[in-house]
């Protein structure tokens, strides 16, 4: 993903959704996704389908996840054609990845493993309906056409199941203006698996997003020591699918 210069070009249907409010792009995909901030206090993401998620499976992650912590409260979703949508209701703070917080890489991490931590700990595993399992990932994979290597069909013995945030990627933490985490964006694949599928992908986004030498923070702010073989596997995994 990248941020996109203020000369993106608005969709029609990202203006219809809109409704006459002022728009600001937010971000671009790769795949030609792109979301906007609303003057009003919304998020319009707006982008190609495709088989890895769907707009409307985060959308109902969304409704689920948000009785236990904070996330969006979603406005609309919907699809025509071959591209989908998602409206949500903006949350106090920034994107761990705001210029803001770059420049403040040690308040940032913290925040990033403790908001995590919170995360795991908030969410009922046992009320659950998603599930992001090593088995799942690997049928998803396949229905998408990916060919896994034997040894990422089988992750090590589970440490502790929470419900994963599944995209835990430093950019989809939310930091108030105290430093702290404020809330979770980009919930499409939450579901129910090891809490190492998400550390291990927290962790090593750090190096992405402020370069090398801060995996220990964000361990450190989750209240974790490191597992080489955990974090290894499912950084693994990530990468694959």
């Amino acid at each position: 993903m990248s941020i996109p210069s203020e000369h993106l070009p608005v969709p029609v249907r990202v203006r219809r959704l809109a409704a006459g409010a002022g728009l600001a792009p937010v971000w671009r995909n790769t795949i030609g996704g792109v979301t906007f901030r609303t003057d009003d206090g919304r998020y319009i993401k707006y982008a190609p389908r495709t088989l890895e998620t769907t707009m409307a499976a985060e959308a109902a992650r969304l409704a689920w996840a948000r009785a236990y912590t904070p996330v969006p409260e979603v406005v609309a979703h919907g699809e025509a054609g071959d591209h989908e949508w998602l409206v949500t209701r903006a949350l106090p703070g920034l994107s761990a990845v705001d210029p803001r917080w770059v420049g403040e890489p040690a308040t940032a991490v913290a925040a990033v493993g403790a908001g995590l931590r919170a995360l795991h700990d908030a969410l009922p595993v046992a009320d659950c309906p998603f599930d992001w399992s090593v088995p799942a990932r690997v049928a998803a994979a396949r229905r998408r056409g990916i060919r896994l290597p034997v040894a990422l069909t089988e992750g090590p013995v589970v440490d502790r199941l929470v419900v994963c945030h599944g995209d835990a990627c430093c950019p989809n933490t939310l930091i108030g203006g105290d430093g702290r985490w404020s809330g979770h964006v980009d919930l499409g694949a939450l579901g129910v698996a090891d809490r190492w599928a998400d550390i291990a992908v927290a962790a090593m986004s750090t190096e992405w997003n402020y370069g090398p030498g801060w995996e220990r923070a964000l361990l450190d702010g989750y209240g974790i020591d490191a597992d080489a073989e955990r974090m290894s596997f499912y950084r693994d995994l990530w990468n694959a699918t």
